[in-house]
């Protein structure tokens, strides 16, 4: 089985800090962060981020908000209720979506920079070339 994979856009300072928080809550450290400008990336639509699970599946947009939910420690709760409201879900991550430059732009440029280092640490840590693999506990 591969570690759950999350694809993201690069280039959207809102999209790395997102996805820093993220990586932050996940402390057992399950998830791999790939940008979609990456060999890996390419063939995806670039218009949303994408998760794609151990077992191969891949979910979208708001769609991915429950399986990823349930990837992260105390995460179930959330995945419950965008289980039980996937339009709502939808709808909420196509806003956020929508608007991701003027919430990048919200955002003082060190928050950007520091995403962006948590980001290439795992991408980092976790790269099979660099000899430092780390898994995670029980997965």
């Amino acid at each position: 089985m591969r570690q759950p994979t999350v694809l993201y856009d690069r280039d959207c300072g809102f999209c790395r800090w997102s996805l820093a928080k993220l990586l932050r809550w996940d402390t057992r450290r399950r998830l791999r962060p790939v940008p979609l400008q990456s060999p890996e990336g390419a063939g995806f639509p670039d218009d949303s981020w994408h998760l794609i699970t151990e077992d191969g599946r891949v979910f979208s947009a708001g769609a991915g908000v429950e399986p990823l939910m349930r990837l992260l420690p105390g995460g179930r709760p959330i995945a419950a209720l965008a289980r039980a409201f996937p339009r709502l879900t939808e709808r909420a991550y196509r806003f956020v979506a929508d608007h991701r430059g003027r919430l990048g732009r919200l955002l003082p440029a060190g928050a950007i920079e520091r995403a962006t280092a948590r980001i290439d640490k795992r991408a980092h840590d976790d790269d099979p070339e660099s000899g430092s693999i780390r898994t995670s506990m029980g997965a």
